[in-house]
């Protein structure tokens, strides 16, 4: 039986709203905890309930629950615990307030194609952690995935037909599809699957919202009927990205991409700066995700020094003609997966108030160091000894270190980047 509005669960910590959803294995309830947060529970559904293997059913959806649990990304539903009420086991869920973006595409029509992209590449850079953990999703369309109304980013849903794989093997998967989304070998329980499994889908998908239909199901191009080109439908459509998205659908598996990031990197064949291309940014936010700092750290620097063609280290110069956006989007990352607790925006403040002190170029910088961590009891700390976890001092990350006496010798560049009027 479905719950109720009004009915309290694990003991009156939680209290049902409202049904938000059900779908061919799971129901979805709005739940408010006892200070009135939204969450979102998911169970199975009733049908499931009063099948003879629905105890498989359930193990399969307490996997589910176990592999969403382990990630931590800002553009993939967060998974808070997994309880069980009754005979029933369910997964209490992160509440994003917005809506899906196969209602946003109904309601709004075709998206543009700058702000369509935006999604792709965040869903993209979600996928690609899922698939480095050995995951599909399998399920990949506009359906599952939402948008937060107060940020507009994309965060993908509904994992649950993910499945483990392991590249160039065959394995056993259910036929559960999406039809058109779905690529062909999802139709052959038998068949062989990969990222470019999910690769498909995601193609797929950018066809969608940027033309407002619904792609030919593969088995029907597999009998031999054509693919309208999605720049024949909306001619508003780049030539890179309608080639793309033919590339990342193309019908056998050996014709698309073999991995997210490369297929992103289609999207975008000019890269905003010299070396660099949207899925460079992948593996730094893969290393945040998992709270990797040091790593992170590392990967920041080889970002910046790679834009600028440099080696060793930035010299002012450098920071002067480093492009807008890319600390933009350097900045924007480090501060979603701290909390707002790291960045350069974060560091740019902390500099600013040293304005209050009187005291020289020198000692201005020696200040920061005490504030941020980069110094200890009046010494400048090599760069393996900072504090690499949540409790570092606030603004310590990124420290924009490529060699440990980095800050000693690059003072000027540093403190020429903290200037940046675009850093705001």
């Amino acid at each position: 039986m479905a719950w109720k509005p009004g009915q309290k669960l694990q003991r009156s910590k939680y209290a049902i709203e409202k049904v938000l959803g059900q779908g061919g294995f799971g129901i979805t309830y709005l739940v408010k905890d006892r200070q009135g947060n939204p969450f979102v529970i998911k169970t199975l559904n009733d049908y499931l309930e009063r099948q003879y293997n629905f105890a498989k059913y359930q193990q399969d959806f307490i996997n589910e629950a176990l592999r969403l649990a382990k990630f931590r990304h800002p553009h993939i539903v967060r998974v808070d615990e997994i309880i069980q009420e009754g005979e029933q086991w369910c997964m209490v869920m992160e509440y994003i307030d917005g809506e899906n973006l196969a209602h946003w595409v109904w309601h709004q029509g075709m998206l543009p194609e700058l702000e369509a992209l935006r999604y792709i590449q965040q869903v993209g850079e979600a996928l690609t952690l899922v698939h480095n953990s050995g995951l599909l999703h399998r399920d990949i369309k506009p359906l599952n995935i939402m948008m937060r109304k107060s940020s507009l980013d994309a965060v993908l849903i509904d994992f649950g037909i993910a499945r483990e794989f392991t590249p160039n093997l065959t394995q056993t998967h259910t036929q559960s599809l999406s039809e058109g989304f779905a690529p062909i070998e999802q139709y052959d329980w038998r068949a062989k699957r990969g990222a470019y499994t999910d690769i498909y889908a995601l193609a797929a998908t950018l066809y969608s919202l940027l033309t407002g239909e619904i792609p030919m199901p593969s088995p029907m191009r597999a009998y031999g009927m054509e693919l309208a080109p999605p720049k024949r439908i909306n001619p508003q459509i780049s030539d890179r990205v309608n080639q793309a998205i033919l590339q990342g659908m193309a019908l056998k598996p050996e014709d698309r991409p073999q991995s997210v990031p490369e297929w992103l990197a289609m999207l975008d064949n000019t890269p905003v700066m010299p070396g660099l291309s949207p899925g460079d940014y992948v593996r730094l936010r893969s290393l945040l995700a998992a709270e990797a700092w040091q790593e992170a750290d590392k990967e920041t620097a080889a970002l910046m020094l790679k834009a600028s063609g440099r080696e060793g280290w930035l010299r002012v110069a450098d920071i002067e003609k480093f492009p807008a956006q890319e600390l933009k989007i350097i900045d924007q990352i480090w501060r979603e997966y701290s909390g707002d607790c790291f960045g350069l925006t974060v560091q740019k403040r902390i500099w600013h108030s040293l304005g209050d002190i009187k005291q020289t170029d020198w000692q201005a910088w020696c200040s920061f160091g005490d504030r941020v961590g980069w110094r200890w009891k009046g010494n400048w700390v090599s760069h393996d000894r900072l504090n690499f976890t949540p409790d570092a001092p606030l603004g310590e990350l990124p420290s924009l270190v490529v060699s440990d006496s980095f800050r000693l010798r690059q003072q000027e560049s540093v403190v020429s980047l903290l200037s940046r009027r675009d850093l705001e």
